[in-house]
């Protein structure tokens, strides 16, 4: 997803699209890499103002994806959304030095160069930080058993789950002198 610099002027630039998830070499990565699959397009929403002396950018962009559960290995499906603000500035194009102390605002700041501005590693980095680490099919799943294996959400496999507790193990031959 590109758009022409000079088109942003007085007006912002408003872009609504959907995409292949193909377009997007990093999701396609995920995908490849079994991290997880997106199954339906990436819909883009972009908002491109001029301010002072750099573009601001409002977006939201959002897809499907086929997640594992981490807890109970189940396949299930979820929206994937960001809305993010990014600011672009032109590249100056002179060298940088070796060390140079950032303000905070150029730590926000994305340089670009040329005609265009490119999203498309903003847009792959939106989305994959949406992506949890550690998926949940829902807030409340019970997980595999961990004697036989079965899937807790199904119900109840019935195999004594309530072991010894070594919480206080170390202190069961604990004895106090009166």
């Amino acid at each position: 997803m590109k758009i022409k610099v000079d088109e942003i002027k007085v007006k912002p630039v408003i872009v609504s699209a959907e995409e292949p998830v193909c377009d997007y070499p990093a999701l396609a990565s995920a995908c490849d890499s079994g991290e997880c699959e997106f199954t339906a397009p990436v819909k883009i929403d972009l908002t491109a103002a001029r301010e002072y002396d750099h573009i601001r950018v409002d977006g939201h962009v959002e897809t499907t994806a086929r997640l594992r559960c981490s807890r109970c290995l189940e396949v299930y499906e979820t929206r994937i959304a960001s809305s993010f603000s990014l600011f672009y500035n032109k590249d100056s194009g002179a060298p940088l030095d070796d060390e140079i102390e950032l303000r905070e605002e150029e730590l926000s700041t994305i340089s670009y160069h040329g005609d265009y501005i490119d999203f498309t590693s903003e847009l792959e980095d939106q989305l994959l930080m949406e992506v949890p680490f550690k998926p949940l099919c829902k807030e409340e799943c019970k997980g595999l058993c961990g004697t036989c294996g079965a899937n807790l959400n199904e119900g109840d496999c019935g195999c004594s789950r309530g072991g010894p507790d070594f919480r206080f193990g170390a202190l069961k031959d604990f004895k106090i002198n009166k």
